[in-house]
């Protein structure tokens, strides 16, 4: 009896032995980490800056004052369309400052300056004509080659992005020659005011251009200064897209570059083409108080007008600076890489374990990255690496 008492107890006790035994084992021994894995494969990539920037008008004429006077109230709103050269605002000058012999000398200086700007405009006019036929003949010619299988797509991207660039010059040189012409005859109707000794009739200041009223900073009648701005027209339908980016990424734009505009109210995706990196920055602060120098870059719309007629001046849009771009590029997703000295590493994913691979990256963007070794196409990476992995580690996916 006492032997079979002995024997039980010694069983239980080994199992309780064993079972202590197997818990401080399973406690303690190494645990698979659970991960998340992407895969190395084939696809476009694309390498983009983006910005968020603002429509506005390419050119744009502000009517002012040309002598100090009375303004009668103008009858035009925000957004009337009005057309070259009509009267779109009544002037009634001063009769003391037109009698006044300084008033006329600095009328008759007025008028022969405006008469040695139109003519500085109108060569920047035949400079412009000159070089948008040479870039259109060099279009030509560059399709011409493509056809035949001479040059690559970009050469063609180029020339085409050359030949819009030289157009919009041209187009802005052509009105700078309208508005200079009408500020000469502005100028020489004040100095006709002033010859004449006065006039009981208003000075009517017309519209240099056809377009539409794009402000009016005096609507109201009143007394009114020599060039006070008393209203703004342009042409709406011949827009352009102004990006402030920081001066690092400005660097990386240069004329030329591609642009795509999305969420600007509407599921189209519509294009551009950086016309103009300007050489000077700015300071702007941003919404987390942090100083940033900032970089103005002017973009032009190449979409055909139909599909953006429907913005007008001070649009928001999205812009995305196309920097570099594939259709078959060998990736990674870029959130499983993580810096190895001065290079880059990242987890493969090989017989539940992780391995660790260093590799040789190209391009990148905000989501992939080009890989030009170290991996290979349909491979598994761990995405989001923490410090518990390491070479070896067991794994388990989630």
């Amino acid at each position: 009896m006492k032997h079979d008492v002995a024997w039980r107890r010694g069983i239980a006790a080994g199992v309780l032995t064993t079972l202590v035994a197997w818990g401080l084992y399973s406690g303690f021994r190494p645990q698979p980490v659970d991960v998340d894995l992407g895969v190395v494969d084939r696809g476009p990539l694309r390498v983009t800056v983006e910005q968020e920037g603002r429509t506005r008008v390419v050119d744009r004429y502000v009517i002012t004052a040309p002598v100090a006077g009375y303004a009668r109230r103008i009858t035009l709103d925000v957004g009337d369309a009005v057309a070259g050269g009509a009267t779109v605002a009544l002037l009634e000058p001063r009769r003391a400052e037109v009698l006044d012999v300084r008033s006329q000398t600095e009328a008759e200086q007025r008028v022969a300056a405006a008469q040695d700007n139109l003519r500085a405009v109108a060569e920047r006019e035949k400079a412009a004509l000159a070089a948008a036929e040479l870039a259109r003949k060099n279009l030509q010619r560059v399709r011409e080659l493509r056809s035949a299988g001479h040059v690559t797509v970009d050469a063609e991207d180029r020339a085409r992005a050359d030949a819009e660039r030289a157009d919009a010059e041209l187009r802005s040189a052509q009105f700078a020659v309208r508005t200079t012409r009408h500020e000469l005859e502005a100028a020489r109707a004040v100095l006709r005011f002033a010859g004449a000794g006065g006039s009981s009739e208003p000075i009517e200041l017309k519209s240099p251009v056809a377009g539409r009223v794009l402000g009016i900073p005096r609507k109201s009648e009143g007394p009114v200064e020599t060039g006070q701005a008393l209203l703004e027209v342009g042409d709406p339908g011949d827009l352009e897209v102004e990006v402030d980016v920081l001066s690092a990424d400005a660097v990386r734009i240069a004329p030329g570059t591609p642009v795509i505009f999305e969420r600007w109210g509407r599921e189209q995706v519509l294009t551009g083409v950086v016309r103009r990196v300007e050489p000077v920055g700015f300071t702007k602060v941003s919404a987390l108080g942090v100083e940033e120098q900032r970089v103005w870059v002017i973009v032009d719309f190449t979409s055909p007008p139909e599909l953006w007629q429907r913005l007008g001046d001070g649009y928001r849009v999205e812009a995305s600076f196309i920097l570099w771009q594939r259709d078959d590029v060998l990736q990674v997703p870029a959130s499983s890489l993580f810096r190895a000295g001065s290079g880059w590493a990242a987890f493969v994913f090989e017989d539940g374990r992780a391995v660790r691979r260093e590799l040789e990256i190209g391009h990148k963007s905000g989501l992939a990255a080009e890989v030009l070794a170290g991996v290979g196409e349909g491979e598994q990476v761990i995405v989001h690496p923490d410090d518990r992995l390491h070479d070896g580690v067991q794994v388990v996916t989630r």
